[in-house]
């Protein structure tokens, strides 16, 4: 697709969050505000002619690798917000994403995203081969605190749970959705840290991709949750509290 009329290198998009985004307590879920910021992040793709779209005539696509979110507020059923994000920096194969989530002029949320171009024919990281230098750069303006990290593995895990993919749990590319990791592994803890708003931010890491009927291990250490299929860590979790 061409780039869009509409596209500015900072975009603003509104959503109303609805009750089927929503914890019994009225305020959004975690897993939905993911969900949020990355349809937010494809739509600004899209607008910029980077889309997976796009990609596809490549043989490429967008892959997440790291995210992180330092949570102030969550909203609440019917509430109006507002999702600010724009590129930190994209170089080569690897993108640097920020998001943000206000409520009026409230910050609710700051994220990071790290992604990577893959050839989804070879598997494997490739430069990417779209234009992209109408895309300002904001090396500068980071919406979090801390960037993106590597979850320290070197730990004993205890495990906590199996689970086996399901067809609910996948994607339009046939593999699980990112967003499923996360709530596979909040789906494991006391729901008071859920549902009283005790947790203030998550770091995630993805390593491997799962497929569906894929049986997995649910681990944890303190507040580090991984999810491992054969002994691989396909995904890390740290909760911040």
């Amino acid at each position: 697709m061409p780039i869009s009329t509409n596209f500015t290198s900072i975009l603003e998009q509104e959503y109303e969050i609805n009750f089927l985004q929503c914890y019994p307590n009225g305020l959004l879920k975690y897993t939905d505000l993911c969900n949020i910021f990355q349809i937010t992040a494809g739509f600004h793709a899209d607008l910029g002619g980077i889309s997976f779209s796009d990609m596809q005539d490549h043989h490429q696509a967008w892959v997440i690798s790291k995210m992180r979110l330092e949570i102030i507020n969550l909203p609440k059923w019917k509430e109006k917000v507002t999702v600010k994000t724009w590129i930190k920096s994209l170089e080569n194969s690897r993108s640097t994403r920020c998001l943000e989530l206000y409520r009026g002029d409230e910050k609710l949320v700051g994220c990071e995203t790290y992604w990577a171009v893959l050839n989804t024919q070879i598997r494997r990281p490739e430069n990417l081969a779209l234009p992209h230098e109408h895309f300002i750069k904001y090396p500068e303006h980071s919406a979090t605190e801390k960037s993106v990290q590597r979850i320290n593995l070197d730990v004993p895990f205890k495990k906590i749970t199996d689970y086996k993919v399901q067809l609910s749990d996948l994607d339009i590319v046939n593999h699980a959705n990112n967003v499923k990791y996360l709530e596979w592994c909040l789906n494991t803890i006391d729901r008071k840290l859920v549902l009283k708003q005790h947790i203030k931010g998550f770091e995630m890491n993805f390593l491997k991709e799962l497929n569906l009927n894929d049986e997995v291990t649910i681990s944890k250490n303190e507040n580090t949750f991984t999810i491992s299929k054969e002994d691989k860590v396909c995904f890390a979790l740290e909760i911040n509290e």
